[in-house]
């Protein structure tokens, strides 16, 4: 199972989108090299507010490039980085992973998926009515969470678009994603 990386993104500053960069470099246990949300500690301003010594479980976060069709559909222009997300894929599920799922990305890099993004109101402030897009409703009337997935640095590397994504995915019970 696996599929190809299209783009990757990172700021240094706190700042919604992402500029794509040619290559970005990944350290373990911290996240995405000089970008606002690396660290082992939680970077995220909400999550700093609340507890600011809890573990960063969204060290690097992945978005599907077909989301950016998907919401094209819906007259919304999306393009990679523009969502806050540091590395852009195309061709693998990622919303379908379990928890625990090993994400090979390039020659060296390895992320642990944690969980999925938590839609927040800064993607409203971005696009108007976006962030209902990237939410959406089963038949049942669950919701389902569609921007993306977190995970944590487990061996460093240099991550480049084009570069594969190979998933490994997790022994025994698979545990779906849930909101980290």
């Amino acid at each position: 199972m696996g599929g190809i990386i299209s783009a990757v993104s990172s700021n240094g500053t706190y700042s919604f989108t992402k500029p794509n960069r040619e290559s970005i470099t990944l350290l373990a246990g911290l996240g995405v090299e000089g970008d606002a949300h690396a660290g082992v500690t939680v970077k995220h301003r909400s999550r700093v507010r609340r507890d600011p010594s809890q573990p960063n479980l969204r060290q690097v976060h992945l978005i599907h490039e077909e989301l950016f069709a998907e919401v094209g559909a819906a007259g919304f222009e999306v393009t990679a980085g523009q969502l806050g997300e540091n590395v852009t894929t195309r061709g693998i599920d990622l919303l379908g992973l379990p928890a625990g799922t090993l994400l090979h990305l390039g020659d060296e890099a390895v992320v642990e998926v944690t969980g999925l993004r938590n839609p927040c109101l800064q993607i409203d402030d971005f696009r108007k009515g976006l962030l209902k897009q990237v939410v959406g409703r089963d038949e049942d009337g669950t919701a389902r969470f569609k921007a993306g997935i977190m995970s944590v640095v487990v061996h460093g590397g240099v991550v480049r678009p084009g570069d594969p994504v190979k998933a490994e995915l997790p022994e025994g019970p698979h545990r779906p994603l849930e909101i980290v």
